[in-house]
């Protein structure tokens, strides 16, 4: 063929071949993977097997499987078995790994026991990012997303959803039953291969109601009245956009709102966020290193709503931002409701729409938190009372603690905009480790290892905008400091 660029003789032998390293160019963030590992100490870590033993076949050292997975969560290759093709074939793992090619067995069995060790280097690269001087502002925003786990819902199971399954059992026996019965009056109607099939058909529901039985003991010791069967810790929780719930995880990330680095994250499998804002706060204030003593502020979306977690937050010295839940269906009947209602510090009173007084009355204790009531007298000749309340009078709840929201709505007032820079900060990061992740999320099971495997994402994550924000060389020279 002319006039065409020509490649190499595949036959053709090289008498003086190429380096490896000619291959990896300078700015390859290979080339950050391996300074990165070869300036930890793994043995301060907790990594296994950083001390080779006197006899028996020698070990790969860990560092090696490592760098080997935190390439792989780079470019999307979470799977052992993937990791280990790409060891024979791939180029930059040739020169990353110095040839070796472990199998998949040594690959996942290092994740499976060095799970603290791989969640302690995610963090050591935030302190990294810290020291960079990367964390300058003292705002962070917080969300949770569910995140799906090696459990298809067929195989999760609450109470009522196993009440629905015994139902449809109990339906299609119903359906067998009188199809049987009109074999028997008539049997030309029904051939004897349909007879036998349905038989076939009433053992596997046999076999399957007993499976059920055995799963309904399970939920009754069950402390959450949940059971998974095939990963016992990933939970039933409601999903947005969705008509049945997804059966997964709620993965926690506190993002700072500067560079958008994930500076802290947990998984659970809890399917609210109500009790996460006050832990994930401090965890991220921690992480950049703000002084306790100095403003740090949290920002969260309404499922972060809550009063104990909130004054958690101000106890600590922490600015939490977080619209308030709006659970009355007062605003929705026609009356008037709560925010209609104006508190006098002053007085300790409440100033009513008909600019009357509800006075204090009384204290008492829901749900374990101390609540005050107050009513006014004028209820029951109140000209508005109709727009109010169906009751003789219309009684006003306070928590003890309510000033501390009070000043927080004050704050969201005056920053209108704290919702936005919320979204725009920790909702991206979400999206991009999805998209990454592909359709299955999660590939391993267990919490444990489900929370290792979210540290091998985070790290990749933040590596990738580490160098994105400050570039190669200056990310190795902040590596090698």
């Amino acid at each position: 063929m002319k006039r065409f660029i020509k490649g190499e003789e595949r036959s053709q032998s090289a008498l003086f071949p190429e380096r490896l390293d000619d291959y990896i160019v300078e700015d390859n963030p290979v080339r950050i993977v391996d300074v990165f590992v070869e300036e930890l100490h793994l043995a301060d870590l907790g990594f296994v097997g950083t001390e080779p033993e006197a006899t028996g076949r020698p070990s790969y050292h860990p560092s090696t499987l490592l760098k080997l997975y935190i390439y792989g969560y780079l470019n999307r290759l979470q799977s052992s078995r993937r990791l280990e093709r790409e060891t024979q074939r791939n180029v930059e793992l040739m020169w990353l790994l110095g040839r070796l090619c472990p199998d998949f067995k040594t690959i996942a069995d290092f994740r499976r026991d060095n799970g603290p060790a791989i969640q302690k280097v995610c963090g050591h690269f935030v302190k990294l990012c810290r020291e960079a001087k990367l964390f300058t502002e003292a705002v962070a925003a917080v969300d949770g997303s569910k995140f799906k786990a090696v459990n298809n819902s067929d195989r999760a199971f609450t109470a009522r959803k196993l009440q629905v399954r015994q139902e449809q059992l109990e339906e299609n026996v119903a359906r067998y039953l009188a199809e049987l019965d009109r074999a028997d009056r008539e049997p030309t109607r029904i051939t004897e291969d349909r007879v036998a099939h349905i038989q076939k058909r009433m053992e596997t529901i046999k076999t399957r109601m007993r499976e059920l039985d055995g799963i309904r003991v399970q939920l009754e010791a069950a402390p959450d009245g949940q059971v998974a069967l095939t990963d016992p810790d990933a939970r039933c929780m409601a999903s947005r956009g969705r008509d049945t719930p997804m059966v997964g995880y709620n993965v926690q990330t506190a993002v700072d709102a500067q560079h958008h680095l994930i500076v802290a994250h947990e998984v659970t499998n809890v399917g609210n966020d109500r009790t996460q804002l006050a832990p994930m706060a401090q965890k991220a204030r921690e992480a950049m290193g703000c002084d306790p003593e100095a403003a740090f502020t949290a920002l969260a979306d309404r499922g972060y709503f809550n009063g104990d977690q909130i004054l958690e937050c101000a106890e600590a010295g922490i600015t939490a931002l977080v619209p308030k839940s709006l659970t009355s269906n007062n605003r929705a009947k026609g009356l008037f409701d709560k925010q209609d209602f104006r508190y006098q510090a002053e007085s300790d009173t409440f100033l009513c729409p008909s600019n009357q007084q509800a006075i204090r009355r009384f204290e008492t204790v829901e749900n374990g938190r101390k609540i005050i009531k107050y009513w006014s007298s004028s209820c029951p000749r109140c000209p508005i009372k109709s727009r109010c309340t169906t009751s003789d009078y219309r009684r006003i709840a306070r928590w003890e603690h309510e000033h501390v929201l009070d000043t927080m709505q004050q704050r969201l007032d005056d920053t209108p905009d704290a919702m936005r820079v919320r979204r725009r900060t920790v909702e991206h990061p979400y999206a991009t480790l999805k998209s990454w992740m592909g359709a299955t999320h999660f590939l391993t099971k267990t919490l444990p290892k489900v929370s290792t495997e979210m540290s091998l994402h985070v790290l990749a994550y933040n590596i990738k905008r580490v160098m994105q924000i400050l570039g190669m060389q200056k990310t190795m020279q902040i590596i090698r400091a």
